[in-house]
């Protein structure tokens, strides 16, 4: 089997539209794919109906998620939420103010980066990010547009958009230990997404894990574009001293990113162990 646990749509910061996120991942012979947009479900009804209309024996499965903006000690982390029930009032509740905080903090970095030079405007971020939550690849994207980098990747770093950069702004961004608790009383399955992604700024600790471990913890995403032999090696070792499956996923972008839809994929034993782990909902399959 051939699983990816973690992609993007354009109902956050992906290029494809759920339906064509579907259509993609039976392209590149995936067997199951996760639809975690950031904070919100607003694709998955698109996704699942695009599944249920693939012909029969295409064999793919959707697994429906959500990716959870979170801080601890200052550093901000993701938090990935499989199989949850969308319905429950807390965790719904906690997702909307965070996506409405979205909408602020996008409009405050616009600012901050046409303070800086960059000649780019709120209307155009906008028309990039379409009807998905606008977020900083949106952002960069503008960036390039307006010729101030070359690239999506270029538009993070100290100098533009990276946590703490020149452009940055900060977001309401979840307690983890209480993200951790909203998605399993929704019925849903935690996991760590990219915990060891140093490129990305500072990590958390391994006791910050530990306590999230205590606190419900299923999972860390290992096999993942961000991390290095060093990073993997030492969180699967980590993984397996707290009693956690890991995962491996693209962190698929569509266009926005390099990385290719199935490039990393999870194990069948520990897809078995999520599911084990569900109650809030199930995958859908064709």
């Amino acid at each position: 089997m051939r699983i990816d646990l973690h992609a993007h749509s354009n109902a956050s910061d992906g290029t494809d539209s759920p339906a064509e996120l579907v259509a993609n991942a039976v392209a590149a012979g995936l067997d199951v794919v996760a639809l975690t947009d950031h904070d919100t479900v607003a694709g998955h009804a698109e996704a699942a109906e695009a599944v249920r209309a693939l012909p029969p024996g295409s064999g793919l499965t959707l697994v429906p998620g959500a990716e959870l903006s979170c801080v601890v000690g200052g550093i901000s982390m993701h938090l990935l939420a499989y199989l949850f029930d969308p319905a429950e009032p807390e965790f719904a509740a906690e997702r909307e103010l965070v996506r409405t905080d979205r909408f602020r903090r996008g409009r405050a970095i616009v600012e901050r980066c046409r303070e800086l030079g960059a000649p780019i405007t709120w209307e155009q971020v906008q028309r990039i990010a379409g009807e998905g939550s606008v977020g900083r690849p949106h952002i960069a994207s503008a960036l390039v547009e307006a010729g101030v980098v070359a690239t999506v990747s270029d538009a993070f770093t100290p100098e533009w958009l990276v946590n703490g950069g020149r452009a940055d702004v900060r977001k309401h961004e979840t307690d983890p230990v209480a993200a951790v608790r909203l998605v399993r009383a929704a019925g849903g399955v935690p996991v760590f997404a990219h915990p060891g992604a140093a490129k990305r700024g500072r990590t958390v600790s391994d006791q910050v894990i530990a306590d999230l471990a205590a606190a419900g913890l299923g999972g860390l995403e290992v096999d993942h574009m961000d991390h290095d032999e060093g990073a993997r090696t030492h969180l699967t070792g980590l993984a397996a001293e707290l009693g956690l499956f890991t995962t491996g996923s693209s962190d698929y972008h569509g266009t926005r990113k390099t990385v290719r839809l199935g490039e990393y994929t999870t194990s069948p034993e520990s897809y078995e162990a999520l599911l084990a782990q569900a109650t809030g909902a199930k995958p859908i399959t064709a």
